[in-house]
């Protein structure tokens, strides 16, 4: 009797989408700021953008839901998350715990290899501002933080701090300027060079300000426009 292939295995030899494919696709679409906060994500609409059952859409969404990035409510249906500021000052609150230690156990490990894959991310930052390429800058600023934490090599710090970079994504969005500004990347180049220094304490205080820098850019009065899934995601 042959082995039993996972599911999305089967799916990628037929050609279609699988679920991770569609997670990435519309998780990435949020990073992006394509995808606003409080954006319905219809199972029936989704099911036809990726020609896929309501079923497998209803999976993905359900991850989504448990990494706190879509919210889905009884008979109304699932859409991107819409942090309040109550939520938002707690989101930034939990980085402060999390990413000071992120940072200082990088700046500990003294590895020059994971120094110079945090100088190249910092490189793509810059060709993206340079290219005026603004999705791009958007995304790979909040993926910094992300590659920092998968980095310093601790998954119970580098998966909430997936959902975390996520939600300030969506913060940003429905409260700050949601321009590249957002997350300057002269922040994140000072960051990298207390890190390469060794300078546990240096670091700790560049992400505290880099973060304190974020918060202070949250406009409460902010309003977000309605986008079209087919155009986004088609």
């Amino acid at each position: 009797m042959k082995n039993a292939q996972p599911p999305d295995a089967t799916r990628r030899g037929t050609g279609e989408r699988t679920n991770e494919e569609i997670y990435e696709k519309i998780f990435t679409s949020i990073f992006e700021h394509r995808l606003p906060p409080g954006t319905k994500l219809a199972e029936e609409r989704l099911g036809a953008v990726f020609k896929v059952s309501r079923a497998r859409i209803r999976e993905v969404l359900s991850r989504l839901s448990h990494e706190q990035i879509v919210e889905i409510v009884p008979h109304r249906g699932a859409h991107v998350a819409k942090p309040t500021l109550e939520q938002a000052r707690q989101v930034f609150e939990a980085r402060r715990v999390i990413e000071p230690s992120v940072v200082a156990a990088l700046a500990t490990a003294r590895d020059q290899n994971r120094v110079d894959l945090l100088r190249k991310h910092v490189l793509l930052e810059t060709d993206a501002r340079a290219a005026n390429d603004d999705r791009a800058v958007i995304r790979l600023s909040g993926e910094f933080h992300i590659v920092a934490s998968e980095l310093a090599g601790n998954a119970f710090l580098a998966r909430p701090m997936r959902e975390l970079a996520t939600l300030t994504c969506l913060t940003i969005l429905l409260y700050g300027g949601a321009t590249p500004d957002s997350c300057r990347l002269g922040e994140h180049d000072a960051i990298v060079g207390q890190i390469a220094d060794g300078n546990a304490d240096g670091a700790r205080r560049a992400v505290i300000d880099h973060l304190d820098a974020i918060e202070a850019g949250i406009d409460p009065h902010r309003e977000t426009p309605e986008v079209d899934l087919e155009t986004i995601l088609g």
